[in-house]
């Protein structure tokens, strides 16, 4: 009986020695738990300073603070915020009549805090990264007026609708549109994205929707990777694996749409970081193109939609509409319609030309017509000779030399959006504006013939969202300060640019083949005779010793080698001493080339994101009244 009852104390007290121990464990420890919780808060203090430099950072550059690293920082002020209410509390309770209860209590505190902030800083030592670009809002429709009921045509609606089906289909991984240039197939595509991106939650195809368009026929992978990845918040870092980064990115969305818009041959999806197929079944691709093979062969697309011109009624809509009610007059209707019907049925040109034609006499109207039938357009992929003639005639019916040459000159300026810091910078130097010698008189010259361009359909609003984060030096900030062209026009312009009188140039050189061609071309007539020429190159290891150009007024260079740059020659500007323009991106200028100093009419200077050793030599351009420097490097 003895030996039962001591069994049964041993039990007890094995049960009482926990709940004792523990109390006695935080009054003996009060004062190292006290200790250790100040420490803990100092380190919190600490890495909250180190974390808050490059929040406010980002916060200086518009970007968006991740939702973690907020809350982590709203717990840290907190905390540190607590710290003097806390050491009174110490304070007061070694005073108070219930001492080794206010001592436990405190010491049970301390403890807990003090381990949950050891947490919270080892937290902060595994951010990756504190932010993110906003995010944009999704590709939304052209922005011309013209434009808008665009998704009213019956014709459209049923491709719409199979686009639609198609993207719900679990099985289809990659789908295309394809019609001849100015049919609509951006706009089209635009409107998929807008549909996908309204839809509610429950009912929601994709969980994000990205687009890259001007895909050009030399696609720039870097300009694709970077167009993505703005509109998905992500920053490259210069030296980073940018198609690994945006692999891993695009894979954290269970389903994403991807709109490639604009290909001309087989692009490398993985090359630019888009998982495909078993790599990420949630990502769907849709793409565009003029050529249905490009689409069905090339890029093997498992459904291919074919968008067709417009159909006659819905064409003679649309015509009216821009042309206004007149065209109902007795005596203009029958020429109003056959000047349609030269339309081809696409919408770039029903817009163009009824915008160019509003409101004229009749006589002018019968003018127009026989232009366009008497018309020997230049054959350009993917665009109709009719097309051709509408654009030209829009041209020939702009009011003015200035507008005209303004029209050309946005055509060398490449294939996206084009800023109104940087038409001017080059509208000034060429001398279009005559009479306007003042930055603010040139600029609102440069407004009005802008304007004179959007009313007549040639010019667009721009659209990329990731170049709209830049500063206008001398636009209102508020307003969208870039325009571009609609690629059939930028064709139609380039080809009427390359002509007599104006023999401009444009050429995209790809390769090291294509160098030792442009040395061959350097040499011929046309280049001796060119008064401006854009020359865009991809993966090309150098240039030409030198270029024999002496009529030569424009120059720009745009080149995509990240590593090497392209290195200008020496003696590469020699023979261009009329030179007026120059404008430079992604070159190499080290060591500068002595030639620079031969430049002696020079009066716009652009160096986007060159490499530059000694820029002495441009000390030497005496007429030199515009510099722009952007990005590296001395």
């Amino acid at each position: 009986m003895v030996d039962i009852v001591i069994s049964v104390a041993a039990e007890v007290a094995k049960c009482l020695v926990g709940p004792i121990t523990r109390p006695l464990r935080y009054l003996v420890n009060y004062r190292h738990n006290i200790t250790d919780l100040n420490k803990q808060i100092e380190r919190l203090d600490l890495a909250r300073d180190r974390l808050q430099i490059p929040v406010d950072a980002a916060n200086g550059q518009g970007d968006e603070i991740f939702r973690d690293v907020q809350e982590w920082l709203t717990y840290a002020e907190g905390i540190i915020r607590r710290r003097d209410d806390f050491n009174e509390h110490e304070r007061k309770a070694s005073k108070s009549c219930f001492y080794l209860k206010s001592r436990y209590q405190l010491s049970k505190q301390a403890k807990n805090l003090a381990e949950d902030i050891a947490l919270k800083i080892q937290q902060a030592q595994n951010f990756d990264g504190v932010s993110h670009r906003p995010r944009l809002p999704p590709p939304p429709f052209i922005s011309s007026a013209s434009f808008k009921d665009y998704e009213a045509f019956q014709s459209r609606e049923s491709t719409f609708n199979q686009i639609m089906e198609a993207l719900r289909n679990e099985d289809m991984r990659m789908i295309g549109v394809w019609g001849m240039g100015g049919a609509g197939k951006t706009t089209l595509v635009k409107q998929v994205a807008q549909q996908v991106a309204q839809q509610e939650k429950e009912n929601k195809l994709f969980d994000e929707v990205v687009m890259a368009s001007n895909i050009t026929q030399t696609p720039n992978i870097a300009e694709i990777q970077g167009k993505i990845a703005s509109r998905l918040g992500l920053k490259f870092d210069a030296e980073e694996d940018r198609a690994g980064r945006l692999r891993e990115r695009l894979k954290r969305e269970e389903k994403i749409l991807v709109i490639l818009d604009d290909i001309w041959g087989k692009l490398d999806l993985r090359e630019i970081g888009i998982p495909y197929g078993d790599d990420h079944k949630g990502c769907k691709v849709l793409l565009t193109s003029r050529d249905h093979q490009v689409l069905s062969k090339d890029m093997r697309t498992q459904k291919e939609f074919h968008l067709k011109h417009l159909r006659d009624d819905e064409a003679w809509d649309l015509f009216k509409k821009t042309a206004g009610d007149s065209v109902e007059k007795p005596e203009l209707r029958p020429i109003a319609v056959d000047v349609a019907k030269k339309c081809d049925g696409l919408p770039v040109a029903i817009v163009t030309i009824a915008n160019a034609l509003k409101d004229e006499m009749v006589g002018v109207w019968e003018n127009a017509l026989e232009e366009l039938r008497r018309s020997a357009p230049t054959n350009i992929r993917g665009v109709s000779k009719d097309v051709y003639s509408c654009l030209e005639l829009s041209y020939n019916h702009l009011k003015g030399a200035e507008v005209k040459s303004l029209f050309l000159l946005c055509a060398l300026l490449g294939d996206g959006d084009i800023s109104m810091d940087r038409l001017l910078q080059h509208a000034m130097g060429l001398n279009l504006f005559e009479g306007f010698y003042s930055w603010t008189k040139a600029t609102n010259k440069l407004i009005t013939l802008v304007q004179n361009l959007k009313d007549s359909s040639l010019l667009l609003e721009g659209e990329d969202g990731d170049n709209h984060r830049y500063s206008s030096l001398c636009f209102d900030e508020n307003e969208n300060t870039f325009v571009r062209m609609h690629d059939v026009v930028r064709d139609v312009a380039r080809s009427i640019a390359s002509k007599d009188p104006h023999r401009f140039v444009v050429r995209e050189a790809v390769g090291s083949q294509e160098a030792v061609d442009l040395r061959g071309w350097q040499g011929t007539n046309e280049c001796k005779n060119c008064t401006r020429i854009s020359l865009i190159c991809r993966n090309m290891d150098e240039l030409p010793q030198g270029l024999v150009c002496p009529q030569l007024e424009f120059f720009l260079l745009n080149s995509s080698n990240d590593d090497p740059y392209l290195k200008i020659p020496d003696a590469f500007f020699q023979d261009t001493k009329q030179l007026r323009i120059l404008d430079l991106s992604k070159v190499s200028l080290t060591p500068s080339p002595s030639s620079l100093g031969f430049l002696s009419n020079l009066q716009t200077l652009r160096l986007n994101q060159c490499q530059i050793q000694d820029i002495t030599v441009i000390g030497e351009l005496k007429k030199l009244q515009v510099l722009s420097w952007q990005g590296p490097t001395l």
